[in-house]
């Protein structure tokens, strides 16, 4: 039998959180953005959970010939726009958005051949400081886009740097609001942590037109697939989130240790008193990480508990004893949750694994190896 770990995605749970984003964001249309591979879940795994999306955003062209190539006839964005001239062809065959975000991605349009104008996001460098115009020179791009027969519809974008934290997203709104608040186009500058965090309507929008901006699309991406923006502040469950993925394994093996009973490599950790543990078919070459400590929190049979010692290429080992305290038997076959949902409903947010690694449920998701099955649940 295949070696006993398998990642299942969740269509269901994919559906609810995409609206939980449409709750938060009554007025706005939703980008799903599934980038780095619908952030590790697979692109065509997870198409059928957000069908219901108004528009994918993406980042590269296979990503995109790939959602058209499941019958996506609605919007595609791409959100770092093109990289060359010859993207343009592309993006004209394949009816893509796309974003600009640089003088030079103005200049390729300016010289590009087409006789379908494109729609394209101009974006701005409200503070992120990554893409985009920068506020002074914002609408001397837009002027210069507006001028171009090769450019149709401007829409205008920026992302938050802090939405996830207690700066949020008031300075750089204000910045955004100010500069374009006679522009025309659609707005698009919510992510996960703003749709959730800082939800903007309309009517506050036009109530106060210098500091406020509604999207009317809005980009929730991590949110998406289960896991809270701005963690550990508010977990999942606060924002009503359920897990895009699952990822389980099986116990292929069980100790008896007596205190003073050391467990794997460089015996990071010691018994003090006698204890079972149970050996799992998981490790760092699945896209466990390595780094995780003793206390990294597992469901085993749906019942939490504990990694023990290193994680090691192919395997972790599970503190078994808060089973046998609850009375569930646990033993070799027994299902071990690594984070997502186990069988009898409990859930292990991916954010709590990714805490104890000292990174985000983004790299989780996304380091997914591939010698893991995959499964699209019922």
């Amino acid at each position: 039998m295949p070696r006993p770990i398998l990642a299942t995605i969740h269509p269901e749970g994919l559906r609810h959180n995409l609206g939980r984003a449409r709750q938060a964001a009554p007025d706005a249309r939703v980008w799903a953005i599934v980038k780095a591979n619908a952030y590790g879940h697979g692109i065509e795994r997870a198409f059928e959970g957000l069908r219901g999306a108004d528009g994918f955003g993406l980042l590269d062209l296979d990503e995109a010939k790939r959602v058209r190539a499941l019958g996506w006839r609605g919007p595609i964005l791409l959100l770092e726009g093109v990289f060359e001239l010859r993207d343009l062809e592309l993006c004209s065959r394949l009816d893509l958005w796309h974003t600009v975000h640089c003088d030079e991605q103005v200049d390729m349009l300016a010289t590009h051949k087409t006789n379908v104008p494109h729609r394209v996001f101009l974006k701005m460098n409200s503070g992120m400081n990554r893409l985009g115009f920068t506020p002074q020179r914002y609408r001397s791009a837009w002027t210069r886009l507006n001028a171009l027969p090769q450019v149709d519809e401007i829409s205008l974008m920026t992302h938050f740097s802090d939405a996830d934290g207690a700066t949020g997203v008031a300075d750089q709104m204000a910045t955004f609001a100010s500069v374009t608040r006679d522009l025309p186009g659609e707005r698009t500058v919510s992510n996960s942590a703003a749709t959730l965090r800082f939800p903007i309507s309309a009517a506050q929008a036009s109530a106060h037109p210098d500091t406020l901006v509604a999207s009317d699309w809005v980009r929730p991406g991590i949110a998406m697939y289960g896991s809270s923006p701005d963690h550990p502040e508010h977990n999942a469950a606060h924002w009503g989130l359920q897990p895009g993925m699952t990822l389980s394994a099986k116990i292929i093996a069980t100790q008896d240790l007596q205190a003073g009973d050391s467990v794997g490599y460089g015996s990071s950790f010691t018994a003090t008193q006698a204890m079972r543990i149970g050996v799992v078919a998981c490790g760092y070459a699945d896209g466990y990480p390595r780094i995780c400590p003793t206390g990294t929190p597992v469901l085993v049979n749906g019942v939490r508990t504990r990694t023990v010692g290193r994680v090691s290429m192919d395997m972790i080992t599970v503190d078994l004893d808060p089973l046998t305290k609850a009375g569930v038997p646990a033993g070799f076959g027994s299902e071990v949750t690594l984070w997502g949902r186990a069988a009898n409903g409990t859930v292990l947010c991916i954010d709590e694994v990714a805490a104890c690694a000292g990174t985000v449920g983004y790299e989780l998701m996304c380091r997914l190896a591939q010698r893991v099955p995959v499964v699209v649940a019922d």
